[in-house]
C-alpha cells in the first residue's frame, strides 16, 4: 500500500494510492492510520482523484522526530573525513533534523540566506507506524509503517561549526521525503532497496541498503534503546558516497538546480533549489 498525505483548500488530507487515483481519507493525519485494517482503509467511500491533479506533501505533515545516522556507508565514510565530525565505526552516529525542516516531495528547498555550501544527501527513509522502545533488531520491521525516498540536505560549513552538527543539517525545508509511504510488502528484500540522487540528471550517488554499516533494523534497536520511537517519527538512514563536498572542487547545490532522488520500490522526489532570504518573521 502507499500511504500519502495531498493539499485541499481545507488542509492537508490523508489518503492512499489506488491505481492512478489517490483515495480521500479525510482531514486525519495520516499517522492515525498506522495500525488500522487496511480493508478498513480501502472500505472508505472517499471521494477519488488523479494523481496527476493532486498536490502531494511530505507523507507526514510535522514529524514528531526527524532524526538522521551520519556516516552509515563506508564508502561516504572514507569520502567524508576531511568535513564531518562524525566517524564510522562504534556507536552509531546520531544527529537531529527540526520538525520544521519537514518538507513536501516536490517543494522547493532554500539555500540559506546566511551559506552557499549547500550540499545533498540522497536517502531511503523510514516511517515508524507503532510506539516502540526496547526494540530487538529481529523484530525491528513490526514497528515500520513503510518507507519513503529522502534528501538529507547539509550546510556544511555550519555543520562542521559544531560537533553536534545539529545545526548544520536542521534548517527549514532541508528533510523532504515521500512522496508516500510504501509498506515493505510493495518493497520485497529490505536488504536490496537501492538509492540514487541525480543532480540536473547527472547521477552523483547509488547505494543499496546491504550497504549500510549499520542495517534498519539495528538503527531501530539503537534508537529505541534510548527513547521511545511514536508513528510518525520519521528516520533518515544515511547515504552513500557522491556528497557534493566530496568533490575536488566541491560540487554544492546552487538556486535553480534540481535534486532527485530515487529508492527502489518507493518512487521518486525531485526539488528545485531556491534562494533563501533574511526576512524577519515574528509570530
Amino acid at each position: 500500500m502507499k500511504w500519502l498525505t495531498f493539499r485541499t483548500a481545507a488542509g492537508p488530507h490523508a489518503g492512499f494510492l489506488d491505481g492512478t487515483d489517490i483515495v480521500d481519507l479525510g482531514p486525519a493525519p495520516l499517522q492515525s492510520w498506522f495500525g488500522r485494517d487496511e480493508a478498513e482503509a480501502r472500505a472508505m467511500d472517499g471521494r477519488r482523484l488523479p494523481l496527476t491533479d493532486a498536490d502531494l506533501m511530505q507523507p507526514i505533515v510535522r514529524p514528531g522526530k526527524i532524526l538522521g545516522i551520519g556516516v552509515n556507508y563506508a564508502d561516504h565514510a572514507k569520502e567524508s573525513v576531511s568535513f564531518t565530525n562524525l566517524k564510522a565505526g562504534g556507536v552509531q552516529k546520531w544527529f537531529v533534523k527540526q520538525a520544521t525542516a519537514a518538507n513536501g516531495p516536490y517543494d522547493p528547498v532554500e539555500r540559506p540566506a546566511v551559506s552557499t555550501d549547500l550540499d545533498y544527501e540522497g536517502e531511503i527513509v523510514v516511517v515508524i507506524g507503532k510506539r516502540a522502545r526496547h526494540v530487538p533488531a529481529a523484530r525491528a520491521l513490526e514497528v515500520v509503517a513503510g518507507f519513503c525516498a529522502g534528501c538529507d540536505y547539509s550546510v556544511r560549513d555550519w555543520q562542521k561549526a559544531s560537533p553536534t552538527v545539529n545545526m548544520g543539517k536542521g534548517f527549514d525545508t532541508h528533510a523532504p521525503f515521500g512522496p508516500w509511504i510504501a509498506t515493505t510488502d510493495e518493497l520485497g528484500s529490505i536488504d536490496e532497496i537501492g538509492v540514487r540522487c541525480f543532480v540536473n540528471g547527472e547521477q552523483r550517488q547509488s547505494g543499496t541498503a546491504s550497504q549500510m554499516l549499520a542495517s534498519i533494523p539495528e538503527q531501530i534497536e539503537h534508537l529505541s534503546t534510548a527513547f521511545t520511537l511514536e508513528p510518525g517519527d520519521v528516520i533518515f538512514t544515511g547515504t552513500p558516497a557522491g556528497v557534493g563536498q566530496a568533490f575536488d572542487p566541491p560540487r554544492f547545490v546552487s538556486p535553480g538546480d534540481k535534486v532527485r532522488v530515487e529508492v527502489d520500490g518507493v518512487g521518486y522526489i525531485e526539488n528545485t533549489i531556491v534562494q533563501g532570504d533574511r526576512q524577519t518573521v515574528i509570530g
